[in-house]
């Protein structure tokens, strides 16, 4: 039997990989960890997990077809864990970034229920963020 620990990483799609880095480093605080620009493929560092970013324009990325849209998604959502997590501060940052999201709500996860924000990136891939 296997035992899962957490997520190790996930790998999503994006049309713009400078929007989408501006995204989950600037506002989300995942820094580039590492880069293969020859395959398209950027690696960034969500606390104990990595976010992979596959360009729609590498290698990697094109032979994915069709990129993220409103009538099709890589991704419904990706649920990520905050130390220090206050939804109160996490709304005020996310407003400060214009970044458009949902009022916190409660709902079930690894954790069990807790109140968690729902928004989307650049390229309306879902995202979740809880304590």
């Amino acid at each position: 039997m296997l035992t899962i620990a957490g997520i190790d990483h996930v790998v999503l799609r994006v049309r713009d990989a400078e929007a989408a880095i501006a995204f989950y480093s600037g506002v989300l605080g995942c820094p580039v960890e590492r880069r293969n620009d020859a395959i398209g493929l950027i690696h960034l560092r969500a606390g104990d997990s990595l976010i992979d970013l596959l360009p729609l324009d590498g290698r990697l990325g094109a032979a994915g077809g069709a990129g993220p849209g409103v009538e099709g998604r890589n991704v419904d959502h990706v649920c990520l864990r905050l130390k220090d997590y206050d939804p109160e501060t996490v709304m005020a940052h996310l407003a400060t970034h214009g970044v458009v999201f949902e009022a916190p709500a409660n709902r079930y996860g690894a954790g069990g229920e807790a109140a968690s924000i729902y928004l989307r990136d650049p390229d309306g891939n879902g995202l979740e963020l809880r304590g």
